[in-house]
């Protein structure tokens, strides 16, 4: 159960990326996310869904067209912290993100957001 409400706040999170208008996306995080979330994002701290909606909307105003973000693996949840791999891309073979989330549920909303953005090197062992 615990797995299923982590998987719909993901979602719901991840659809605001995909969403058909920008008047969609503030609900759609207010939805998914506590009003005082902390975002890691690739520009460092943040606090607030306005902080993420500020995110999402760069995200969805991407230079090479608008693109589609999926949640390309399973939810996987030790206890109150979960992860899972997303995909973002954009149209006509452009640009193609992929990285890794680690978010913290709180009653069922995420209050935690670290972003990991792009692929880990090979160690050079």
């Amino acid at each position: 159960m615990q797995e299923e409400t982590a998987r719909s706040a993901i979602d719901t999170f991840m659809s605001a990326f995909n969403a058909s208008d920008d008047n969609y996306v503030t609900d759609l995080l207010s939805q998914a996310l506590t009003s005082d979330v902390v975002f890691w994002g690739p520009l460092g701290r943040s606090e607030g869904i306005a902080a993420v909606e500020r995110f999402v909307q760069d995200i969805r105003r991407h230079p090479a067209g608008t693109g589609t973000m999926v949640r390309c693996s399973a939810v996987d949840m030790p206890d109150e912290w979960a992860r899972y791999r997303w995909v973002f891309t954009t149209p006509d073979g452009g640009p193609r993100l992929a990285g890794t989330d680690v978010v913290h549920l709180r009653r069922s909303l995420i209050d935690q957001i670290i972003v990991f953005a792009g692929e880990i090197e090979p160690s050079a062992t």
